[in-house]
This record gives C-alpha cells, sequence and structure tokens, in this order.
C-alpha cells in the first residue's frame, strides 16, 4: 500500500500539536501494555522430548518425536510400526490446534516436487508437502497455472487443502476443489490411491479431513493455461463503498478488501484477467504501513475522532495501484509480520450486514489496529468444506503475535456463528461436535467414516477427539 509509517507519524505528530493534545490522557494511553500475559517467542523446551510450535506461537508441542520420512513407503512403514498417536503438520501456518500431539509429529516436507504432468488432461501430481510458491513456479515453467491461490504462498498442499485454504473471487471454489486424485497412508499402513470414480465418500471426505483420516502423500491437480492479471487497489471511506461491495464481487474476477480499524477507510483490491507485459511493481511498503497503524493505535489509540483524522489526512484516495503480472505473483505472497486470526465464511447474503456489524464493533475497540479481510468463495461439495452447499462471505480478523486475542471468541465469534458462520479450520475457533453436527450436513458421516479407517484413533489428538466426539486417553 503506497503510504508509508513516516507518512502516518509526522501526521500525527503535526495535528496533536496543532489541537494541544492533553499530556494527561496522552500519557496514560502511552503506558498501556498490549501485550498478551504468558506470550513467549520460542518454541517449549522440555528434556528428552522433541519441541513444536506454530507460526505464531499459538499452539506448541513437546512430542516424543517429530519425524521428517523421505519416502510413502517409510512413511507408511512408520505409521505401521509406532505405538504413538501421529499427526501430520505442513507449514504450521493454522493457528487452531490441529497438530499439537503427545505422541509424533510428521513432517511430510521431503515428498514434494512435481511428480508428473498430463498434456492431454492438465492434470498434474505434486507431493503433499509441496509449498504453494513451488507449485505455482513448476506450473508456470510447463505454461500452467492454479485457477486461484490464497494469501499465504507457504503453505503445503496437504494443510491447505486438509483446512480449507481459499483465495477470493465469486466463481472461484477453494483450493481443495481442485482436487482430483490422491495418495494417502491409513492408520494400519496401507497406502490407497483415491478419486471420485473408484471411492465416492472418502474422496469428498479426504479433500477436507482435517488430518483425521489418514497422512497424504500425493495429489493430483485440475491446472489451467498460465494467465497474468492486472491488479487496481482502491482507497476510499468505508461509508459509500459498503453498498458496492456485492457489484464488485461480481464484477471482478478477484474481489477483496481491508477495512484498517479506527480510520474509517478501505483498500479494496481487484484482479482481473490481462495481456501485456508485466509492470514493475517496485518494494512492497504492506509491512511499513502495518507498523505505521500499529504506531497509531499506540500513540492515538484513546482519542478515537483524532485516530481518524490523522490516517484520513495520511492515506492518499482513489486508484493507488494499478499493475500487471504473472497470477501466482500478485495472488499470493509471504507474510513476515506475524499474527493470530479468527476466520469465518458466513452465507453469502449474510455477508455485508454481519460486516456492518463487525467494522463497528472493531472500531469502538481502541487496542485493534491490525486490517480486517473480507472475501468472496464459491461452493463445492467437500463434506466438511466451509464451502460445501453455498457460497461464503469471508471475514478475517487478526492481532499481533504478541498480543491478546481472547475477544476474538467473546465478541466476534457468537456474532458470526448467529449467522450460520462456518470457520476456518486452520484458523482460531471453539467449534464444538454439537455445532459443527449442526452447521456440516455431512459431519456424522465423516465421523462414521473416520471411524472406521482409524477405529483405534491413531490420528487424533485432544483436539480432533473433542470435535468428532471420541474418548480420548493421551
Amino acid at each position: 500500500m503506497p503510504m508509508t509509517r513516516r507518512q502516518l507519524v509526522w501526521g500525527g505528530a503535526g495535528l496533536s500539536a496543532a489541537l494541544a493534545v492533553p499530556a494527561v490522557q496522552h500519557m496514560a494511553w502511552g503506558r498501556r501494555d498490549f501485550a498478551r500475559p504468558g506470550y513467549d517467542p520460542f518454541a517449549p523446551d522440555l528434556p528428552g522430548r522433541a519441541s513444536w510450535m506454530n507460526w505464531s506461537g499459538s499452539q506448541r508441542a513437546t512430542p516424543v518425536a517429530i519425524d521428517f520420512p523421505d519416502s510413502e513407503a517409510n512413511l507408511a512403514d512408520l505409521v505401521a510400526g509406532t505405538p504413538h498417536r501421529i499427526r501430520p503438520v505442513g507449514s504450521g501456518h493454522s493457528f487452531s490446534a490441529l497438530v499439537p500431539s503427545a505422541g509424533r509429529i510428521v513432517d511430510v516436507s521431503a515428498l514434494s516436487g512435481l511428480y508428473g504432468y498430463d498434456p492431454a488432461t492438465g492434470e498434474a501430481r505434486f507431493g503433499a508437502g509441496t509449498r504453494l510458491f513451488e507449485v505455482a513456479r513448476s506450473l508456470n515453467e510447463l505454461g500452467r497455472a492454479l485457477p486461484n491461490l490464497p494469501d499465504i504462498d507457504v503453505q503445503t498442499l496437504a494443510g491447505s487443502f486438509a483446512t480449507g485454504t481459499h483465495g477470493t473471487g465469486n466463481r472461484l471454489s477453494a483450493l481443495h476443489d481442485y482436487v482430483t486424485a490422491f495418495r494417502m497412508v491409513t492408520a494400519r499402513g496401507e497406502i490407497l490411491d483415491i478419486n471420485a470414480e473408484q471411492a465416492p465418500d472418502l474422496f469428498q471426505a479426504g479433500k477436507v479431513s482435517l488430518g483425521a483420516l489418514g497422512l497424504m502423500t500425493e495429489f493430483t491437480l485440475k491446472t489451467v493455461p498460465a494467465f497474468r492479471l492486472r491488479r487496481q487497489m482502491t482507497i476510499e471511506p468505508v461509508g459509500p463503498f459498503l453498498e458496492r461491495i456485492e457489484a464488485l464481487g461480481e464484477a471482478h474476477r478477484n474481489f477483496e478488501f481491508f477495512y484498517s480499524p479506527g480510520t474509517g477507510l478501505v483498500a479494496w483490491l481487484v484482479h482481473d484477467i490481462a495481456e501485456g507485459p508485466v509492470t514493475d511493481r517496485g518494494e512492497s511498503e504492506d509491512e511499513d504501513f502495518l507498523a505505521g497503524l500499529k504506531d497509531l493505535r499506540d500513540t492515538f489509540g484513546w482519542f478515537p475522532w483524532l485516530r481518524r483524522q490523522i490516517a484520513g489526512m495520511a492515506f492518499p484516495r482513489g486508484t493507488v495501484e494499478d499493475v500487471v503480472d504473472d497470477s501466482f505473483a500478485l495472488l499470493s505472497t509471504t507474510r513476515p509480520t506475524r499474527f493470530n486470526e479468527m476466520e469465518y465464511h458466513l452465507p453469502r447474503a449474510e455477508g455485508v450486514a454481519t460486516l456492518r456489524r463487525v467494522i463497528a464493533m472493531l472500531d469502538r475497540r481502541q487496542d485493534a489496529f491490525f486490517p480486517l479481510e473480507y472475501r468472496h468463495v464459491a461452493a463445492d461439495s467437500a463434506w466438511l468444506s466451509p464451502f460445501q452447499g453455498g457460497p461464503r462471505a469471508s471475514i478475517a480478523i487478526h492481532a499481533a503475535v504478541d498480543e491478546h486475542f481472547d475477544y476474538f471468541f467473546d465478541a466476534f465469534e457468537p456474532v458470526y456463528r448467529a449467522v450460520g458462520g462456518r470457520p476456518h479450520w486452520g484458523k482460531l475457533n471453539r467449534l464444538d461436535q454439537a455445532g459443527a453436527a449442526s452447521l456440516y450436513p455431512d459431519f456424522n458421516r465423516f465421523r462414521a467414516l473416520r471411524r472406521d479407517l482409524d477405529p483405534d484413533g491413531k490420528f487424533l489428538n485432544p483436539y480432533l477427539a473433542s470435535l468428532f466426539g471420541e474418548a480420548f486417553d493421551a
């Protein structure tokens, strides 16, 4: 975003001086500690045990071992031979408790790369541990691409599909909908080849599996000819913009926007198919901008009117970016600044009304500064897909990695649940068995299939056992 931390800081200093901001209130706010108690940036240390934590540090574990099998056969031997429970791990970008285990954690990063490509069908086979940026680059060398990508490009295929990871676009479905076949290791160490024709139930369950059915080793994916996109970013006041959300989503291939709490302004992004040369985009200023929003909160969060005025002076208006590049280069990036996140997927008809309420709630929280993200996702048919049965509007809220996020559960999650919202499986949520059964028509079918494949619960951890209503003895 073409606005720097310096612009916000200097704008704040100038306006506060002109208004003679009360020093006592200013200083009192400046002494406020936003850090959450117990935050530790380092993985746990327990003698004689392995150590793991996720990207944000919100999930931690000290398993018996962390294993890195270098082949499908070795993975199958490991699963069949160990007496311990097993949980798979990808890039660690999930914030929910899918991975932590006192047993073994298995990383399939070695099962990666392009295994094969069929020019006749456009299908490509990849190892389950392949990162999205590696998938995108390998396909680009073949003149191919995935139809869509999520925000973050370091996730593994297995992790992305297992949690229902998605991009945005009214007519674009989540990533798991590109899967046409997969291979997995069962709790007994068997290797299964699964597709929709030969095993339709397991195929629909396995595309979004939470890592509860088996350990994925390989995926076959639908691809499309490589394409370029034109990205345009526009900044404007939030009020009139909200009236145009549905129209913008319908008019553009990819549509999303970000709202920065306390500013009254949105930055909306659209991507459309483009021809022509790649545009020089320069270096991203997103991290600098985010740091500026934090500075603005830290200094003027106590005075909402002043905070809004400063942002209003510093934010540019109108179209602030207009570039062309390969699709994967624009749709997906890395995220250097760490955070914790809750994202819920709402029935599309409830999206804008719920969004209005969420924005008002964030604006009332003087400590919030991380931008809200809003996206559209098309429907698909996977049993545990948040998008099963109809299109969804997704609202994601964030907090800095070292700041408290308990209010996500207390204040915001009930708002999403009240309108039939389903959580992103990899994001913070407190969905329980009863709630999941009420939201997912095939949830109990999934539970039964899981029990048939893994009657002893080898792939369960406390979180999944609770979700599926299974007894758990670590």
